[in-house]
């Protein structure tokens, strides 16, 4: 079954971080994307952009409107994705202890499967 690995993270810390914890945060990340290439788990997954740099679309009343900035107004914003595949809800778990740190949120989540 495939699940997603949501991260949540403050956009400011991310955009704060000195070079040294940038490459410490990407160094783990190769390490993780190792671990799943290890078990045959890894499906796909992205860093995305700081959450400003995001646009919202809506329909009212037939009309798409159009809001700068993510969805959710939130303290935490959604900086990337991996997608896994894992035997259950317990392996998938493992995969997000693997994955996260202190300042980390990691929002497991299964994937839709459709025929």
């Amino acid at each position: 079954m495939k699940y997603a690995l949501l991260m949540y993270g403050v956009d400011q810390d991310w955009a704060e971080a000195d070079e040294e914890k940038r490459a410490e945060t990407y160094e783990r990340h190769g390490r993780f994307s190792e671990l799943l290439r290890s078990r045959d788990a890894e499906r796909g997954g992205e860093e995305l952009a700081l959450s400003n740099t995001a646009t919202t679309v809506r329909l009212k009343a037939g009309e798409a409107l159009l809001t700068d900035g993510p969805y959710a107004e939130t303290a935490e914003q959604l900086g990337g994705f991996y997608l896994v595949e894992a035997r259950d809800l317990d392996e998938a778990l493992e995969f997000a202890r693997a994955l996260a740190t202190v300042e980390d949120i990691i929002e497991v989540r299964p994937v839709v499967e459709h025929p």
